[in-house]
C-alpha cells in the first residue's frame, strides 16, 4: 500500500446526495433545479444531520480530509427560522466532525430569486435572509460558536449574482474579512446574459467592482468567462473551484481551467452536486476537459493535479495539513506509476473507525427516507 495527501474537497452540497441515481428530470440546469428544490423542501435538522453524516462518511471513505460545505438551507419551511436559527448548520457540522473529516461551512447570503425581482420558489424562502446585514449579524454569531474548534472553519459564501444584489455585495464580503470566502459565479451562460443586461458588466466584472476578489476568494465552476474576466480573477491571486462531474452531468459546459492557472489563479476540485464522490475522477475530469477542449494533451501535469486537489484546496477552506490515506492495489492501478490518472475512490482504504458497510446502509435507508417525503 502507498500513502497519499489526504484531499480537499472544496465545494459541496450535502444534500444534492440525495438525487444520485433518482429520475430527476429537466433539460437543462434550470430543469434539474426543480428536483433539488423538491429535496430542499424535505430537510428539518434531524434529516439533514442523517444525510450529510452518511455522505460525508461516503467522503472519507474516498481519501478526502476536508470538505467545503456550500450551506444555504438555513431555515425551516416557509422560510420560518428555527428557534436556534442556526440549527441546520449545526446539524452538517456535527455530520463532519461524527466522521472525522474537517469541515469549512460556508454560509451563504442569498436574498432574492433574480434581477428582476422574481418571486422566490417555495424552497428559496428556506434560503433567503430579510437581507445582508441580518445574514453577516448571524454568521459573525456563528464562527463565534466555532471558533475555538480547530476542525471548523466558519467561512461565508455569495450564493450567486442573481440571488445577492449589487449594494450587498459589499456587506457580504466585510461580514468574516479573514476567512475564506466562495461565490458561484458564471455557471450559466443565462446568468451572465441576465447579470449584463441588468447591470452592463459580467458577474466577474460587477463582483469586482463591490471588492469580492481578494486573494481569500474562490471562485466556483467560472465556467463562461471574457478574457477580461480570467485577467481580474489572475490579478487577485485566489482560487477557483472547478466541479467536473457535476459540470459535465448538468451539461454547464467546460471552463478554462489552464487560462486560469497560467494567469495566476490557483485551482481547486470540489464534488458539488455530490452526483460522484471521488477526486481521482475530478482531478482527471479537470485535465481530460481540458484536452477535449484544446485538442492538445500537456495542460495539466499529474503533479499540478495533486496540488490542486489537495494544497490548494486545503488553503482555499482555511486549513493547513489534512493527513493522509492509504491506496490500495488493485486492477485499476496494476501496472501504473501514477495512481493519480487510474486509482478510483473504490481502491481508498477505509480509515479505522469507518465501516463501509455501514456508510452504504445509512445512505440507502436515509436517501429512501428523503423521498418518501418529497
Amino acid at each position: 500500500m502507498r500513502s497519499h495527501p489526504a484531499f480537499a474537497d472544496c465545494h459541496s452540497h450535502a444534500f444534492h446526495r440525495a438525487l444520485r441515481g433518482r429520475a430527476v428530470g429537466g433539460a437543462d440546469f434550470w430543469g434539474w433545479r426543480d428536483g433539488m428544490y423538491a429535496v430542499a423542501q424535505s430537510l428539518d435538522p434531524d434529516l439533514y444531520h442523517r444525510l450529510a453524516r452518511a455522505t460525508f462518511a461516503e467522503m472519507a471513505l474516498a481519501g478526502i480530509g476536508a470538505v467545503g460545505e456550500f450551506h444555504y438551507l438555513h431555515h425551516g419551511p416557509g422560510g420560518v427560522p428555527y428557534d436556534d436559527p442556526h440549527a441546520m448548520a449545526d446539524a452538517v457540522v456535527a455530520a463532519a466532525w461524527e466522521v472525522g473529516l474537517r469541515i469549512c461551512l460556508l454560509d451563504t447570503c442569498y436574498l432574492r430569486a433574480g434581477f428582476a425581482g422574481e418571486q422566490l420558489h417555495p424552497a428559496q424562502l428556506r434560503f433567503v435572509h430579510g437581507d445582508a446585514e441580518e445574514w453577516a449579524a448571524g454568521v459573525a454569531g456563528l464562527a463565534a460558536r466555532y471558533a475555538d474548534n480547530p476542525a471548523v472553519v466558519i467561512g461565508t459564501a455569495i450564493h450567486s449574482v442573481r440571488a445577492v444584489d449589487e449594494a450587498s455585495l459589499p456587506v457580504v464580503a466585510a461580514a468574516l474579512p479573514d476567512a475564506p470566502l466562495h461565490v458561484h459565479v458564471s455557471e450559466q451562460p443565462a446568468e451572465n446574459e441576465a447579470c449584463l443586461a441588468a447591470t452592463g458588466r459580467t458577474p466577474v466584472g460587477l463582483l469586482a467592482d463591490a471588492g469580492v476578489w481578494e486573494p481569500r476568494t474562490t471562485a466556483v465552476h467560472a465556467t463562461h468567462l471574457t478574457g477580461a474576466d480570467i485577467a481580474t480573477l489572475g490579478a487577485a491571486g485566489g482560487y477557483a473551484c472547478f466541479c467536473p462531474t457535476t459540470e459535465a452531468e448538468l451539461a454547464d459546459g467546460i471552463g478554462p481551467s489552464t487560462r486560469l492557472r497560467e494567469a495566476g489563479v490557483r485551482i481547486t476540485l470540489g464534488s458539488d452536486s455530490n452526483t460522484v464522490i471521488d477526486m481521482f475522477a475530478e482531478a482527471r475530469g479537470l485535465a481530460m476537459n481540458e484536452r477535449l477542449a484544446s485538442g492538445r494533451r500537456e495542460g495539466w501535469t499529474a503533479a499540478e493535479l495533486w496540488r490542486a486537489a489537495t494544497t490548494d484546496g486545503a488553503a482555499s477552506l482555511g486549513f493547513g495539513g489534512l493527513g493522509g490515506f492509504e491506496l490500495a492495489g488493485s486492477v485499476r492501478t496494476a501496472g501504473a506509476s501514477e495512481p493519480l490518472w487510474a486509482a478510483s475512490a473504490a481502491d481508498v482504504v477505509a480509515p479505522d473507525g469507518l465501516d463501509p458497510e455501514w456508510v452504504r446502509a445509512e445512505l440507502s435507508a436515509v436517501v429512501d427516507e428523503v423521498w418518501r417525503r418529497v
